[in-house]
């Protein structure tokens, strides 16, 4: 926090410039031309304050008694008590409380170097200037803890993001355990079952035994799918794998999970889909149906795309983002998409699903 930056140049520019033309007018009436260089001695380290300003203050205030001591009595507080409440400010902005007090304490003695020989106000002048520098503190210590309270503000909401960063991770970990357990089991009865069916073709004429190979077939296929559909989410994406809902559950499931009011609407032309889409297309609803409430949900069917539709408005205290990362990741095993958007406490959820065939 030591650089120097463009408020810091506006504000010693500011003062050195007002002490400048107020030491000018002393010129013009007698005195030495160096009031404007020894004046500019306590103005210029403004620019500095960011790396102390006690030290800045200290040297304004040196800066303040040699002016006093060579010129004597000359008119500075209309530079000099600015500068003394700027630096007031600055330190409690800047500081902790005692070197903040300690600061405090500094300014309030270089306006009282500024006072004690000036024509235009006086020593007098003095019981004015320590309320106001004062309040000026007061004002400065009122904005750190501000600025404090915001810094802990965007901390913990970045805490926030983080912790739900992870809690999506490990549902999604924890989903990916469950569907490799299930993967394991699915095959063991499966294969038990092509066994069997196998086993039971010995003997049989030929065309109860191609009957058989037959049934043995579709079971091989059914299988291969059953287990393309578990890895593809393996690498990503989650399922319940029993039941297997379809876009045809859509409705039951609006009814069960939110209010009446939530509507369904199916376009295009409606038509049976791969396993693997049709239970896509329920989960993304599935997801979003946890964070959202009053859903319309418009299912539209075209040649060689399926486009789901979801508007709603997000639920107090939902994990909205967890809810689309979890639709984006299934989406994503079929090479589709889901685009959001949230705006006043409503999103609109779009998601394209390629369908071949």
């Amino acid at each position: 926090m030591s650089e120097v930056r463009t408020v810091d140049w506006l504000v010693a520019g500011v003062l050195t410039a007002l002490g400048a033309l107020l030491m000018s007018l002393d010129v013009r009436d007698g005195g030495s031309v160096w009031l404007i260089p020894v004046f500019a001695a306590a103005t210029v380290p403004v620019l500095w304050w960011r790396r102390s300003v006690l030290v800045v203050t200290g040297v304004a205030l040196a800066a303040m008694v040699v002016h006093d001591l060579v010129f004597g009595w000359v008119t500075r507080c209309g530079a000099g008590l600015p500068l003394a409440f700027t630096l007031a400010f600055l330190g409690a902005l800047a500081y902790e409380r005692t070197k903040a007090w300690l600061n405090l304490a500094l300014s309030v003695l270089l306006c009282a170097a500024v006072l004690v020989v000036d024509t235009a106000a006086g020593p007098g002048t003095l019981v004015l200037a320590v309320p106001v520098a004062l309040i000026v503190f007061g004002v400065g210590r009122a904005a750190r803890q501000r600025a404090a309270l915001n810094r802990e503000l965007r901390s913990r909401d970045e805490e926030l993001r983080r912790l739900r960063d992870e809690r999506a991770a490990l549902m999604v970990a924890d989903d990916r355990a469950s569907l490799s357990h299930q993967l394991d089991g699915l095959l063991r009865d499966r294969l038990d079952q092509l066994t069997r069916a196998a086993e039971s073709a010995d003997g049989l004429d030929p065309a109860e035994a191609r009957a058989v190979l037959e049934s043995i077939e579709a079971g091989g296929r059914r299988t291969m799918d059953d287990m393309r559909e578990i890895v593809g989410l393996l690498r990503g994406g989650e399922v319940d794998l029993a039941p297997t809902p379809t876009v045809a559950h859509l409705d039951a499931l609006l009814a069960r999970r939110r209010s009446p009011q939530s509507r369904l609407t199916v376009t295009g032309d409606p038509r049976a889909l791969p396993a693997t889409v049709e239970l896509s297309v329920y989960r993304i609803v599935e997801y979003l149906v946890t964070a959202l409430g009053g859903l319309e949900v418009t299912v539209r069917f075209e040649d060689d795309a399926l486009e789901i539709r979801v508007n709603g408005s997000v639920n107090r205290g939902a994990d909205i983002r967890a809810a689309v990362a979890r639709a984006r990741e299934r989406a994503r095993l079929l090479g589709g998409s889901v685009d959001v958007k949230v705006t006043r406490g409503r999103a609109r959820v779009v998601a394209q699903l390629p369908v071949s065939g």
